[in-house]
Protein backbone atom coordinates (compact mmCIF):
# COMPACT_ATOMS: atom_id res chain seq x y z
CA UNK A 1 0.00 0.00 0.00
CA UNK A 2 1.40 3.50 -0.50
CA UNK A 3 1.72 5.86 2.41
CA UNK A 4 2.43 9.55 3.24
CA UNK A 5 3.81 10.38 6.43
CA UNK A 6 3.91 14.32 7.49
CA UNK A 7 6.44 14.96 10.37
CA UNK A 8 7.37 18.35 11.97
CA UNK A 9 10.83 18.06 13.09
CA UNK A 10 12.24 20.93 16.20
CA UNK A 11 13.44 23.86 13.97
CA UNK A 12 17.04 24.97 13.59
CA UNK A 13 19.18 22.44 12.46
CA UNK A 14 18.70 20.42 9.04
CA UNK A 15 20.96 17.55 9.46
CA UNK A 16 17.93 16.65 12.66
CA UNK A 17 15.84 16.39 9.85
CA UNK A 18 18.21 14.53 7.52
CA UNK A 19 19.27 12.32 10.08
CA UNK A 20 14.84 11.21 11.19
CA UNK A 21 14.02 10.90 7.22
CA UNK A 22 17.21 8.80 6.88
CA UNK A 23 16.33 6.57 9.77
CA UNK A 24 12.72 6.09 8.55
CA UNK A 25 13.53 5.55 4.93
CA UNK A 26 16.00 2.67 6.42
CA UNK A 27 13.67 1.10 8.04
CA UNK A 28 11.11 1.04 5.16
CA UNK A 29 13.86 -0.28 2.99
CA UNK A 30 15.21 -3.11 5.63
CA UNK A 31 11.35 -4.59 5.82
CA UNK A 32 10.92 -4.35 1.75
CA UNK A 33 9.28 -1.16 1.05
CA UNK A 34 10.13 1.74 -1.63
CA UNK A 35 10.34 4.98 -1.01
CA UNK A 36 8.30 7.01 -4.02
CA UNK A 37 9.17 10.64 -2.58
CA UNK A 38 10.59 12.93 0.22
CA UNK A 39 10.08 16.33 0.08
CA UNK A 40 11.25 19.23 2.44
CA UNK A 41 9.10 21.72 2.66
CA UNK A 42 11.45 23.97 5.19
CA UNK A 43 10.51 25.96 8.90
CA UNK A 44 6.86 27.39 9.49
CA UNK A 45 4.93 28.69 12.34
CA UNK A 46 2.79 25.80 13.32
CA UNK A 47 -1.06 26.05 13.86
CA UNK A 48 -1.06 26.49 17.77
CA UNK A 49 1.84 25.97 20.21
CA UNK A 50 2.67 22.39 20.79
CA UNK A 51 4.48 21.37 24.27
CA UNK A 52 7.09 18.22 23.97
CA UNK A 53 9.62 17.19 25.65
CA UNK A 54 9.16 19.72 28.13
CA UNK A 55 9.53 22.44 25.46
CA UNK A 56 7.06 23.85 23.96
CA UNK A 57 7.06 25.07 20.18
CA UNK A 58 5.49 27.54 17.92
CA UNK A 59 7.84 26.61 14.67
CA UNK A 60 8.68 23.70 13.16
CA UNK A 61 10.82 21.74 10.01
CA UNK A 62 8.20 20.07 8.01
CA UNK A 63 9.15 16.67 5.61
CA UNK A 64 6.70 14.45 4.02
CA UNK A 65 7.76 11.03 3.03
CA UNK A 66 5.86 8.86 0.33
CA UNK A 67 6.50 4.87 0.86
CA UNK A 68 5.11 1.61 -0.54
CA UNK A 69 4.79 -0.68 2.10
CA UNK A 70 2.97 -3.22 4.12
CA UNK A 71 0.92 -2.25 7.63
CA UNK A 72 3.48 -3.58 10.19
CA UNK A 73 5.96 -1.08 8.21
CA UNK A 74 4.08 1.83 8.56
CA UNK A 75 3.29 0.87 12.36
CA UNK A 76 7.12 0.65 12.77
CA UNK A 77 7.66 4.20 10.98
CA UNK A 78 4.94 5.89 12.97
CA UNK A 79 6.26 4.36 16.25
CA UNK A 80 9.98 5.35 15.66
CA UNK A 81 9.18 9.03 14.54
CA UNK A 82 6.68 9.10 17.87
CA UNK A 83 9.14 8.21 20.11
CA UNK A 84 12.11 10.12 19.05
CA UNK A 85 12.45 13.81 21.09
CA UNK A 86 12.89 15.63 17.88
CA UNK A 87 10.08 14.92 16.37
CA UNK A 88 7.05 17.88 17.68
CA UNK A 89 4.35 15.59 15.67
CA UNK A 90 3.80 13.04 13.26
CA UNK A 91 1.08 11.55 10.99
CA UNK A 92 0.63 9.05 8.35
CA UNK A 93 -1.90 8.17 5.94
CA UNK A 94 -3.15 5.41 3.39
CA UNK A 95 -2.87 6.75 0.01
CA UNK A 96 -5.57 5.23 -2.68
CA UNK A 97 -7.01 1.90 -2.35
CA UNK A 98 -3.88 -0.39 -3.92
CA UNK A 99 -4.77 -0.66 -7.68
CA UNK A 100 -2.27 0.79 -9.64
CA UNK A 101 -4.23 2.88 -11.93
CA UNK A 102 -5.39 4.78 -8.45
CA UNK A 103 -1.72 5.01 -7.33
CA UNK A 104 -0.05 6.17 -11.13
CA UNK A 105 -2.60 9.28 -10.24
CA UNK A 106 -0.57 10.60 -7.51
CA UNK A 107 1.83 12.77 -8.45
CA UNK A 108 4.94 14.79 -6.76
CA UNK A 109 4.40 16.02 -3.21
CA UNK A 110 3.57 19.51 -3.60
CA UNK A 111 3.61 22.55 -1.57
CA UNK A 112 1.09 25.47 -2.04
CA UNK A 113 3.16 28.79 -0.98
CA UNK A 114 1.17 30.97 0.85
CA UNK A 115 0.74 34.49 -0.46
Amino acid sequence: MLYETIGIVRPGNLAEVKEIVLTAGQLILRQGGVIRDVANWGTFMLPRAVSRSQTRYTKGHYFVLRYDAGIKTHQAVSSTLRVDPRVIRSGGVKLGDGKLETLSKFGPVLWKQME
